[in-house]
């Protein structure tokens, strides 16, 4: 079976300039999380710059993820911008190893069938 899965990242800046090897740097950090849960549907980065903030948080990078099931949200600050998109995705990778961890646990732990010992009525 040979199917092509269509991910759907989208990156936006709030407050701050994208730039084209920024985004080319979130698309390959972004690679790695969909190598790794091919249901994934998007992913959307947020990547925000404030600079009244103190310098360990003045940039903000938050990731939400789309999949099958409850989707993930993350929120990680930086001092700098590559860091806080490399620390989101590990974040992010977290989360969905935990997921996948919880999924497998609970399909393990499925209730066993019980018998009953009840007989068949025959129709009359």
């Amino acid at each position: 079976m040979n199917r092509t899965n269509h991910h759907e990242l989208i990156v936006s800046g709030i407050h701050f300039e994208l730039t084209p090897s920024l985004k080319t740097f979130v698309g390959e950090k972004a690679d790695r999380l969909f190598r790794h849960e091919e249901r994934i549907v998007r992913m959307r980065v947020e990547l925000e710059c404030d600079p009244k903030e103190t310098v360990a948080a003045r940039f903000k990078a938050k990731g939400h993820i789309v999949i099958h099931g409850p989707g993930l949200n993350a929120i990680v600050e930086s001092d700098e911008c590559h860091k806080a998109i490399s620390l989101l995705v590990d974040k992010l990778d977290r989360m969905l190893r935990r997921r996948a961890r919880w999924q497998k646990v609970r399909r393990r732990r499925s209730p066993a069938p019980v018998p009953l010992d009840i007989g068949l009525l025959e129709p009359v």
